[in-house]
C-alpha cells in the first residue's frame, strides 16, 4: 500500500497576507476559492513538491502559528537560501548540527539544540553530508519552515 502526504493545513490569520507570502516564496497558487463570506481555501504547492498546503477561512480551528517542524528538503541549500532571501523571504543563517545528529526540534519556527548532544553550528555541514545542512523561516503568523539539504536520498525514500 502506497499512502502519500497529500495537503497540510495551516492555520493563519490573514489569508491574503499569507498568500501573498507563500507566493513570494515560490509556492504555486493551485486554487483560492470562497464559496461564502466564512469559506474560503487557498491551496498552494511549493516548487518540485507533491505535497500541497492549504489555508483560508473557516476550515481549521488551529491556532494562527502553530504548526511547526515542516521540512522543505531542497538539493543546494546554499541556492535555496539565496533565492528565498532574494524573493524577500527572512530565512536564517545556514547551519548544522554539531553532534551529527539530523533530528532537531523545534520552538517558535526555530530548530532548537536542546537534546542528545545537539549543537547549533554556522555554515553548512562542513562535508555537506545529506540531511546536514539547515535554514529555517517563517510564514507571517509563525508557522515554522525547515529547510534541509539532500542530496541522495534514503534508501526506500
Amino acid at each position: 500500500m502506497d499512502l502519500k502526504l497529500e495537503l497540510i493545513m495551516l492555520p493563519v490569520s490573514d489569508v491574503d497576507r499569507a498568500k501573498d507570502f507563500y507566493a513570494a516564496a515560490g509556492f504555486r497558487v493551485d486554487l483560492d476559492k470562497a464559496v461564502s463570506q466564512t469559506w474560503r481555501a487557498v491551496h498552494l504547492t511549493p516548487p518540485g513538491s507533491e505535497t500541497s498546503i492549504m489555508f483560508g477561512t473557516g476550515i481549521t480551528a488551529a491556532v494562527p502559528g502553530s504548526v511547526q517542524g515542516l521540512y522543505l528538503i531542497v538539493s543546494d541549500i546554499e541556492r535555496a537560501h539565496a533565492e528565498l532571501v532574494g524573493r524577500g523571504v527572512a530565512v536564517s543563517e545556514i547551519f548544522h548540527d554539531g553532534g551529527g545528529v539530523f533530528y532537531h526540534g523545534h520552538e517558535d519556527g526555530e530548530v532548537t539544540h536542546h537534546a542528545g548532544g545537539q549543537e547549533r553550528k554556522p555554515a553548512p555541514h562542513p562535508d555537506r553530508a545529506d540531511y546536514g545542512s539547515y535554514a529555517t523561516f517563517s510564514d507571517p503568523d509563525g508557522n515554522g519552515w525547515v529547510l534541509q539539504e539532500v542530496k541522495e536520498r534514503a534508501p526506500g525514500r
